[in-house]
């Protein structure tokens, strides 16, 4: 692979995950009042509005034609549909720390799917660089203090989540005959399917529908949120993470995975007015220099030292 390319691939993952890391700012500003199954309709129903539109009017390129969507059946499963659907009812499970430091473990987990499904093992640099980022996160993440629920359907839901996300990765690398952007309107499209489905569920059974129907006309807040995390996140960011994936591979994407949770901070701290204790600043050292370790030694997606 051509130095261009790598360079190309590690852009897009870290933009990925800068778009992720500011993602919080728009969901607190809505969770406190906001069940968490209409934000995630709304997210993907403005998410797959915003792309058709694109694709009609020539800006973003889908061509399905003559290909067979079944591989990307498997992307859409495991990446929006189990991922969220575990984190949401994980998170709501347990606590932030223990949530916090379950997800952290997604890295790890692409790193060993990666191994068995695509037989491509991790470098050494790879595995450290993960392992010393992760140790970051789990310090920023328990920083705040550590509680515990001991509910196993929420650690159930939330390792669904890691292994789901994992999965996705692997699926997502083997499409190869999809563009990233492909990728990402099938995944778009699940998600706005899925995800309305159950908000609307919930909405008959509270005899809230009228309200969720029309909650982005009424609620600025909510509306700029959805904006966000629907072209922002779910369309903008997983373009760049498939991208990444189909550029560098699965394990080098992953080691990305700290600076979202760096980005976090940093913008609870200017935008917020958070305190950055000196645990956290070593966290997040740990995570930038892990991400460096990680991806020091050019590698190809299938693991190998490039020359």
């Amino acid at each position: 692979m051509k130095k261009s390319g790598v360079t190309y691939g590690v852009v897009c993952a870290v933009a990925c995950q800068v778009l992720f890391g500011f993602s919080f700012l728009f969901t607190k500003r809505v969770t406190l009042s906001i069940s968490p199954m209409v934000l995630l309709s709304w997210r993907f129903i403005v998410a797959f509005l915003l792309f058709t539109a694109c694709a009609m009017a020539g800006i973003v390129k889908l061509d399905f034609k003559g290909k067979s969507i079944a591989p990307l059946v498997w992307v859409a499963v495991f990446q929006p549909t189990l991922y969220f659907i575990g984190e949401t009812f994980g998170v709501k499970l347990t606590t932030a720390s223990e949530s916090g430091t379950i997800i952290a473990c997604i890295p790890i987990a692409a790193l060993i799917s990666s191994a068995v499904f695509l037989k491509e093992p991790p470098t050494r640099r790879q595995i450290a660089g993960v392992s010393i980022a992760a140790a970051g996160i789990l310090i920023i993440v328990l920083t705040k203090g550590v509680e515990a629920t001991f509910n196993p359907l929420g650690y159930a839901m939330l390792v669904l989540a890691v292994f789901s996300h994992s999965l996705y990765s692997v699926f997502s690398q083997k499409a190869c005959q999809f563009t990233s952007v492909e990728k990402t309107y099938v995944m778009v499209a699940f998600g706005a399917v899925i995800f309305t489905v159950a908000a609307l569920f919930q909405s008959l059974m509270a005899g809230t529908t009228a309200y969720y129907l029309m909650l982005p006309f009424k609620d600025t807040d909510f509306l700029v949120s959805v904006i966000y995390l629907g072209l922002g996140c779910s369309v903008a960011a997983f373009i760049f993470y498939n991208a990444a994936i189909s550029v560098i591979g699965t394990n080098r994407t992953a080691s990305f995975a700290g600076i979202s949770t760096v980005v976090t901070v940093i913008a609870g701290i200017v935008v917020l007015k958070e305190e950055f204790s000196m645990l956290q600043r070593a966290g997040a050292a740990l995570v930038i220099i892990g991400v460096y370790i990680a991806n020091s030694a050019a590698v190809s997606p299938h693991g190998s030292q490039l020359t």
